[in-house]
């Protein structure tokens, strides 16, 4: 499945210390990395690497080198995966020049096809950006569980000693990502993304702009304003430490559930 709008909800699930839930509407953007240029030609309301209503550029992604296929690609290379197929991105665009994604998840395939890896790239609101990469399995059917232990620092109201599960079902008619995070007592945050497909045009970007207004601006003001419900709470905050020092932590599936190592 190739260029798409998902729209859906978004829901989190706070269990510990305090109980916390949050829903919100949100549509985003499903993208075929090589199919970027023809969607600037072919959409009014879209454009690659420039100024439209609905916009989406290299640089917000990755390591912000302007290059993001080859960025992947060599990703994929340097860890021993497939590249040179086809990679899906789906995101929150730019709205109005601005966006903000909190989870850009990539479907990695293989030049002859199939799914060979995910990545699962997280921003916070410091600035700063790591990606998880973890290999698919071959046959393995939706939806996908991998699983990592947590590397770079996100919330102010999470330890870092966690665990991430993912439940994935990647895109076609829907989509789904479920993000489990758990700790030492077990799960301690539920959060999933679920939306249906419609085809990406002129039409569904003019609907989607009425219906989801300023959505990119609403995201980092739903972030603030839920830190504060949680503050008030009296959720206590964790020191931030220093990110990673490489921009990628490569997940090695085991027997006892994943390891890593970064690259």
């Amino acid at each position: 499945m190739t260029d798409g709008l998902y729209a859906g909800v978004v829901t989190h699930a706070r269990l510990r210390p305090k109980r916390h839930r949050l829903r919100y509407r949100m549509v985003q953007c499903l993208f075929d990395l090589d199919g970027l240029p023809e969607l600037d030609r072919t959409l009014k309301l879209f454009g690659h690497n420039r100024a439209a209503v609905f916009s989406f550029h290299d640089k917000d992604h990755g390591e912000g080198s302007g290059d993001l296929r080859g960025e992947i690609d060599r990703r994929l290379a340097s860890a021993g995966l497939p590249s040179g197929g086809p990679i899906q991105l789906l995101c929150l665009p730019r709205i109005l020049g601005y966006a903000f994604n909190p989870l850009s998840v990539y479907f990695c395939h293989a030049p002859d096809g199939p799914l060979a890896a995910i990545l699962y790239e997280v921003s916070n609101t410091f600035g700063e950006r790591h990606s998880y990469l973890i290999p698919v399995a071959a046959g393995d059917e939706a939806p996908i569980r991998q699983a990592c232990d947590k590397t770079f620092y996100v919330s102010p109201f999470m330890d870092m000693a966690l665990r991430y599960d993912f439940t994935i079902t990647p895109p076609g008619e829907a989509v789904a990502v479920k993000v489990a995070v758990s700790d030492g007592e077990g799960l301690l945050l539920d959060t999933v993304f679920a939306g249906r497909r419609r085809p990406l045009t002129d039409a569904a970007l003019a609907w989607s702009l009425f219906a989801f207004p300023l959505m990119t601006l609403k995201v980092v003001a739903g972030i603030h304003w839920e830190a504060l419900r949680l503050w008030l709470k009296g959720v206590r905050l964790t020191p931030k430490p220093s990110p990673p020092p490489a921009p990628v932590t490569l997940v090695r599936p085991s027997a006892a559930g994943a390891s890593f190592v970064s690259r």
